[in-house]
């Protein structure tokens, strides 16, 4: 069986992944080569090595540079797994393609993460919770034996954390017509310290309510201020906030701190707050069904539902969604059809037009495509 050809190291998770859920094998090369440091780096080998704990017969071949990896895909097994995470990437990097493989396994999946739970660069853990969660619960068909739990938080660079993240397998996924998103009504979350003064939780939410009272009263962010040896080894602080509509759409948006020793100035709380409230606005503005951390999970699993029509409405693409719905092209030969939602045009009373057309968000795009049909090979038909 020939295999796909691709060149350089960005997608790579999203490549193993898709790999994977087709069976069809690929060869990725010129993997940084002209860096000092060329080949895979630390936290990829430890992906790899946690998509072999997750399947049983694949198979990984890494020349002597790193430059050059063929990965053939095994079956999804599932099962309990533990993982130490590699700290130069929090777990979120780990759990956010888990999540796109846990429906498929043999097993239900139970993983404990360990390493980094919140940081820059990815989605932390509260924030896959809060957003993708309700995503899989659409498609899976409920929320039983799905859950993600915080057993020890840990910030960079050091680490420390622990999740437990469980999720049954499904034979089949159902398809989903998802286009209205409704209105806002409340707006949870969840601000988180540790290692630092208690106080720092409630100065994050104060500064944060500053912002969004202005638009809701339904607001209820909690505090989680995690102590000893739950508080892993680095100082660190973080805002995660979501907003559910009336047709239970989940728009979430996130701030943490930066980490000790990367050269930045050290954060404060009040604007910390004041940027997460201001993310979470953004991303109501953007608007859709799902927000922009879950328009990736959602498209596969649209392509992986019954062979029938699946529509869902979304806000602007993300470049990361963009790239993985030509991914899909690729292994699949799925093809999504997406033609912009033009919002209403509400004639302006007001002198100032502008903010008159600001209350309607951007405009969004719908998202249709037929799914293949997959069927979890391992899993018997009860």
């Amino acid at each position: 069986m020939s295999s796909l050809q691709y060149e350089g190291c960005n997608y790579f998770r999203m490549r193993l992944i898709l790999s994977t859920l087709s069976g069809k094998s690929i060869k990725i090369s010129h993997i940084r080569p002209e860096e000092d440091d060329p080949g895979l780096k630390d936290f990829e080998i430890s992906f790899i090595r946690l998509l072999d704990k997750v399947t049983n017969g694949s198979k990984t071949v890494i020349n002597e540079t790193g430059t050059q990896i063929v990965y053939r895909p095994g079956l999804l097994l599932g099962g309990i797994l533990e993982h130490e995470c590699h700290l130069s990437r929090p777990i979120g990097y780990y759990l956010e393609m888990l999540m796109c493989l846990a429906p498929f396994t043999k097993e239900p999946l139970k993983a404990v993460l360990k390493g980094v739970t919140c940081d820059k660069d990815d989605p932390s853990v509260d924030l896959l919770k809060l957003s993708v969660f309700p995503v899989l619960k659409r498609f899976i068909g409920t929320d039983e034996g799905l859950e993600l739990k915080i057993n020890k938080r840990g910030a960079a660079p050091e680490g420390g954390g622990e999740v437990l993240f469980t999720c049954p397998c499904r034979q089949k996924l159902r398809p989903i017509k998802f286009t209205q998103p409704g209105k806002i009504k409340r707006i949870r979350g969840v601000a988180w310290a540790v290692r630092v003064s208690p106080a720092f939780v409630n100065r994050l939410v104060d500064s944060a309510r500053g912002v969004l009272n202005r638009f809701l009263t339904d607001i209820y962010i909690y505090t989680d201020h995690m102590k000893g040896s739950q508080s892993g080894k680095s100082p660190g602080f973080g805002l995660t906030l979501v907003a559910e509509t009336t047709e239970g759409a989940f728009l979430a948006a996130e701030e943490v701190s930066s980490s000790r020793g990367s050269g930045e100035s050290p954060t404060v709380p009040e604007d910390l707050g004041k940027r997460a409230a201001m993310a979470l606005l953004q991303e109501i503005h953007r608007g859709g069904c799902v927000d922009s951390t879950s328009q990736s999970l959602a498209a596969l699993m649209m392509v992986l539902g019954q062979q029938d029509v699946s529509k869902l409405q979304t806000g602007e693409l993300t470049p990361y969604t963009i790239q993985f719905l030509r991914h899909i092209r690729d292994f699949f030969q799925v093809t999504f059809s997406i033609k912009v939602d033009k919002r209403p045009v509400v004639p302006s009373t007001d002198e100032n037009e502008e903010e008159e057309e600001l209350k309607l968000g951007a405009d969004k795009l719908i998202l249709t495509c037929v799914g293949v049909g997959y069927a979890n090979v391992s899993k018997p038909i009860r």
